[in-house]
């Protein structure tokens, strides 16, 4: 990936560019101290007065009205705000008309920033204040005022807290006055500008040190540059967060979001005093000390899927090259390419009005559709569809182009999601709540409602990360979820009512991926890559999931790597350095998923021989487990030496009844009140109070004991038992109560529950009513 930059022969302003701004994708306006504002087309090249401005007034900043409140009101959104030196800021229409001039500061006002919703405007002075207007210029408060000047600010995603420099310093301050104030020092010299991305939370600062450096919103390094030949004096993120643009003395560079370079670009532009992205973030504009404004666009991007490498050579035109065989077929489009996904043998190309899809059987012949909006945000993709992030919400597509939902919530901002934040697989959307990070969405793919009973997932904490599996039925949908203490925890999507179970199977992971043909989940795990061949055997036998993990070095792929994808048996990551490193995973789990899956156990079986690998037996064991067929699974767990479970596996296979086994398989993994359920729904009373004796569940054995008036002999039996043997008297008042009233006779304990194995043998020899219970593994 770099930039492409194009500049005129000879500059159209005078004197120095402060300021530029986007009104559309392919229009930018541009100030200049020769007190002219200029209109440039991109797509006629065109370059035309706007207005010149009074003698008086230097522009220093420029910043459009958000454009996704002009729906409402359209003239608003055609205002921008302009600050000039003389310490006032200037209300300005789009044909340049000055609508409202207001004093603001004493000196010059360095910036001028419109929150993300246009609700309110923030100023900041040389007199070292700041101070929040309304969107007609009426002052609300003056947020704070220190000695030394403010050069820049940003809001934060939410318009709640605003981040400002204060010399050396970054200090982030929340609206509400009683919030925490974040401050640390950033910079060894001055702080001279600042970003806050809205979609991945992450802070850009660049300063006199000729550094420029990432941060988290609490005010940690995340990256930090060698030092640069000249001072940093303007970055800019894109709108989706994926990438960013520094600009310094006569430098242009492109940097991905950890913080390495992609680019580096040396024009004759003086210094870049302010860089701005267009709305879809495929061209750059930056404003030159030397009166030239430079335009940039986005080249040389490239997605990989199996076989498959695609290169965007230039802005309407992307490269297919088939590795196997060399072929190169050529794509071109009416119009730029704003984002690209390719992923389960599909292309999917959005361009500024249309979108594109390729089977990658077949180059030539694309189905098309048109946008309503040219500002996709983000594509994901799953076997059968894909989801498209519009400006206004998202949309789910098959891949013959057909619209198959529009999924809507209350409080959608469809422009700050991203990967990390939304899922899709082929029944099921997820998405985190932008107001309550701890809470996730779960919609129907197939009509965009709410899933279930509309009741969403609620973590204990916040999440940062969520990922839905790729294959198995939709009632077995799984979601992975990594939260901010980088604990990973994995989940049903449908929980039939009940609260989810939620159970942890790592910590300490910084990032994770599905495989795309088997349920198997890689991640980057503190300083290694762990493979959880079967992760969900944490809800069949949670004792097995340490054995099912595969674990490899991970000093290969540098400090913080990421993992783009896991496809096949190969897993790509991207290094802290930017460059890829691709890990191979052993064939052998999906093999056995696949045969698992199709019910193939002898094949299933042949393979862990063959393979003499203990954490395939412990997969297979899980797998049996969860698919009921105990004969595979007793001869699993006896290759991993796990006795007592094979001891259990042959008890529960000496049931008389399939309900009474169903229920102690409920057991094996965990699932003591289903179980119950289980034997009471089918009417085996005895077989459930004993279950709970088992447990040493007495006040629950007694409760059904009573309840159905039957062995409540049988449960004093068995307590007094429990008791003589660890020498302790009875000290509950309901046993004490029923010891008085109930004689225990263990010879007539002993008939009845022989008299109960009988009629269950009978039962089950002949079945009148047929159990519809369901294992939930």
């Amino acid at each position: 990936m770099r930039l492409k930059t194009s500049l005129l022969k000879e500059p159209k302003h005078k004197e120095l560019v402060s300021c530029i701004g986007w009104t559309t994708a392919d229009e930018l306006y541009s100030c200049s101290e020769d007190h002219q504002i200029l209109k440039w087309n991109l797509l006629t090249n065109e370059t035309s007065l706007v207005v010149r401005l009074p003698d008086d007034i230097y522009p220093v900043d420029l910043h459009w009205f958000p454009k996704n409140v002009g729906a409402k009101k359209q003239t608003q959104a055609e205002i921008y705000v302009l600050t000039s030196t003389d310490g006032k800021f200037h209300l300005v229409s789009k044909m340049g008309r000055i609508e409202k001039s207001v004093e603001a500061h004493k000196g010059a006002v360095l910036a001028g920033r419109w929150n993300y919703d246009g609700t309110a405007l923030l100023t900041a002075g040389e007199d070292g204040q700041i101070k929040i207007w309304s969107k007609s210029g009426m002052l609300r408060s003056t947020l704070l005022s220190q000695g030394s000047p403010v050069y820049s600010v940003a809001w934060s995603p939410d318009s709640d807290r605003i981040l400002y420099t204060s010399g050396r310093q970054l200090i982030i301050k929340p609206l509400q006055p009683s919030a925490k104030v974040i401050q640390w020092k950033a910079h060894d010299g001055l702080v001279l500008k600042v970003d806050w991305n809205s979609v991945n939370d992450l802070i850009l600062s660049g300063g006199e040190d000729c550094k420029y450096k990432v941060w988290d919103s609490f005010g940690r390094l995340l990256h930090t540059s060698s030092s640069q030949d000249y001072p940093i004096t303007s970055l800019s993120w894109t709108p989706d967060g994926e990438v960013f643009a520094v600009g310094s003395f006569n430098t242009l560079r492109l940097c991905d979001k950890t913080g390495w370079s992609y680019a580096l670009e040396k024009p004759n532009t003086g210094s870049v005093f302010s860089l701005a992205w267009s709305a879809d973030g495929t061209q750059l504009a930056g404003a030159c000390g030397n009166g030239h404004v430079i335009f940039a666009h986005v080249v040389e991007q490239h997605w990989e899927w199996k076989n498959f490498v695609i290169t965007l050579t230039k802005r309407r035109t992307m490269q297919v090259r088939n590795v196997q065989n060399d072929a190169v077929d050529v794509l071109e489009f009416r119009d730029r390419v704003i984002k690209a996904s390719m992923a389960f043998d599909h292309l999917v190309v959005a361009t500024s009005l249309q979108c594109y899809i390729y089977n990658s059987r077949n180059w030539n012949t694309p189905i098309i559709f048109d946008l309503k909006e040219g500002t996709i945000s983000l594509i994901l993709q799953a076997e059968k569809h894909f989801l498209l992030v519009e400006g206004s919400g998202l949309c789910t597509f098959s891949y013959e182009g057909r619209l198959i939902s529009s999924p809507k919530f209350p409080g959608l901002r469809a422009d700050i999601l991203n990967a990390q934040t939304a899922s899709l697989s082929n029944d099921t959307i997820a998405v985190r709540d932008r107001t309550d990070e701890k809470v996730i969405l779960f919609f129907d793919a197939m009509t965009g409602k709410p899933i279930g009973d509309g009741k969403p997932l609620t973590h204990k904490l916040e999440v940062s990360e969520l990922a839905l599996d790729q294959c198995g039925p939709s009632t077995e949908r799984k979601i992975a979820l990594i939260d901010k203490n980088r604990d990973l925890y994995l989940t049903f999507v449908h929980h039939l009512g009940k609260d989810p179970k939620i159970c942890k199977i790592g910590s300490m992971v910084h990032s994770m991926a599905w495989n795309n043909t088997a349920n198997i989940l890689c991640g980057i795990q503190d300083d290694q890559f762990t493979v959880w061949y079967y992760p969900s055997v944490v809800f069949t036998d949670k004792e097995l999931l340490p054995k099912t993990i595969y674990t490899k070095d991970g000093s290969e792929f540098g400090r913080a790597p990421h993992i783009l994808s896991y496809v096949g048996a190969k897993a790509t990551l991207r290094r802290g350095d930017g460059s890829l490193v691709y890990s191979n995973v052993p064939l052998y789990p999906a093999l056995l998923h696949e045969y698992c899956t199709s019910a193939r156990w002898e094949d299933a079986l042949r393979l862990c021989r063959f393979a003499k690998d203990e954490a395939l037996w412990a997969c297979l064991a899980g797998l049996a487990m969860a698919n009921r067929d105990l004969a595979t699974a007793e001869i699993a767990y006896a290759a991993i030496r796990e006795l007592p479970r094979v001891q259990y596996i042959n008890f529960i296979k000496k049931q008389p009844s399939k309900d009474s086994a169903l229920a102690h398989m409920l057991m094996f993994s965990g699932h003591f009140q289903e179980a119950e359920a289980t034997l009471l729904q089918a009417g085996l009373i005895y077989q459930a109070i004993q279950l709970n004796i088992d447990l040493f569940n007495w006040n629950r054995a007694l409760e059904l004991a009573v309840k159905h008036k039957t062995h409540v002999d049988t449960v004093l039996a068995y307590r007094q038992k429990f008791l003589q043997k660890f020498g302790r008297r009875e000290t509950n008042k309901r046993f004490l109560e029923y010891s008085e009233a109930v004689e225990v006779d263990w010879d007539k304990i002993q008939a009845k529950i022989e008299m109960e194995l009988v009629k269950e043998r009978e039962k089950a020899a002949n079945p009148s009513v047929k159990s519809n219970v369901v294992l939930r593994h």
